[in-house]
C-alpha cells in the first residue's frame, strides 16, 4: 500500500528536462582530471611494460564509461548499498575468450577505482585531496613497475613430449633442452599435467622478456 502511494506521488510530480546546469563545468573538470591520470596509468606505465594494445582499448573504454556512470548516478539519491552493488556489477564481468592475467585485472580494478573516486567525490573532498589520491596511485604504480620490479617475468605453457626428463634428478638436463628448443634463457620451469598415454606433459616456463632477443607472445 505504501509503495503504491509513493509511486503515485512520483507520477504526479512534473517532469522537467534541464538543458544545462552548473554541474556541466564540474563534469568537464573531473573528466579532464580522470583522463589525464588514467592515460598516465594505461599508456605510460602499463603499455611501456607489456606492449599489449588490446588492453588499451578495454581500459580506456571501461574507465571512461565507469566515470560517466558514476557521475550520472551521483545526481540520484543512492545509498552505500547501491554503491557496493555498482562494484558487484563489475565484479561479475567475465571475459569468455582469454583468461585475464592477475596483473591486467589489477590495472583494470585500479582504473575503475580511480574513475569512481573522480566521479563520486563529494563537495567535502577538495580538488587537492582528489589530486593527491590520483598522484599517489600513479607514483606507487610507477615505483612497483619501474623501480622495485624492473624485470618483468613472462611465462609460457608448452606441451613437452620428452617425459623421460621430467624426473627431479634430470631437471638441469630438461632445462637445457627447453632452452635449446625454445631459444629462451629460462629462469625456472614447472611441470603440470602429465599424459602417459600420449607421452606428453604440460610445462610452464618462466623468463625475463626484456633479456630475450625477441618480444614475447603478448605483443600484438
Amino acid at each position: 500500500m505504501l509503495i503504491n502511494v509513493i509511486l503515485k506521488k512520483k507520477m504526479e510530480e512534473p517532469f522537467t528536462l534541464q538543458w544545462f546546469d552548473e554541474d556541466f563545468y564540474l563534469l568537464l573538470m573531473r573528466l579532464a582530471i580522470n583522463m589525464v591520470f588514467i592515460t598516465i596509468l594505461i599508456r605510460f606505465l602499463y603499455y611501456e611494460k607489456t606492449r599489449r594494445k588490446d588492453y588499451l582499448f578495454t581500459y580506456y573504454l571501461i574507465g571512461t564509461i565507469t566515470f560517466f556512470l558514476c557521475f550520472g548516478l551521483k545526481k540520484l539519491d543512492i545509498d552505500t548499498g547501491m554503491g557496493l552493488g555498482l562494484f558487484a556489477i563489475f565484479g561479475i564481468i567475465r571475459y569468455r575468450t582469454d583468461a585475464i592475467e592477475i596483473k591486467e585485472m589489477t590495472y583494470l580494478f585500479l582504473i575503475i577505482g580511480l574513475s569512481v573516486v573522480n566521479a563520486l567525490a563529494s563537495n567535502k573532498l577538495s580538488i587537492a585531496e582528489m589530486g593527491l589520491i590520483n598522484i599517489f596511485m600513479v607514483i606507487l604504480t610507477y615505483i612497483l613497475e619501474f623501480v622495485w620490479l624492473m624485470k618483468h617475468e613472462t611465462r609460457k605453457t608448452i606441451t613437452y613430449e620428452r617425459i623421460d626428463l621430467i624426473k627431479p634428478e634430470k631437471a638441469a638436463e630438461m632445462k637445457k633442452d627447453l632452452e635449446n628448443r625454445t631459444g629462451l634463457a629460462l629462469n625456472r620451469f614447472e611441470i603440470g599435467k602429465i599424459d602417459f598415454l600420449n607421452d606428453t606433459a604440460q610445462v610452464r616456463v618462466y623468463y625475463y622478456a626484456e633479456e630475450q632477443e625477441f618480444s614475447d607472445y603478448h605483443v600484438q
